[in-house]
């Protein structure tokens, strides 16, 4: 059998800094972003452009 190789994009979920709300769901490169992205991104809930970290 072959082995598994380490994938090099992963899912990635944008959670609101204000309110909590997971709105976003993206994917990134491993190798080019090794920490979590944050993003200014429209949260729906707030109704205003908020800081978007990504969760586990």
């Amino acid at each position: 059998m072959a082995k598994a190789k380490k994938e090099k994009r992963v899912q990635a979920v944008l959670v609101c800094g204000e309110c909590g709300s997971r709105n976003y769901y993206t994917s990134r490169n491993r190798a080019n972003t090794p920490g979590r992205l944050e993003l200014m991104k429209y949260c729906r809930l707030c109704r205003k452009h908020t800081l978007h970290k990504e969760s586990k």
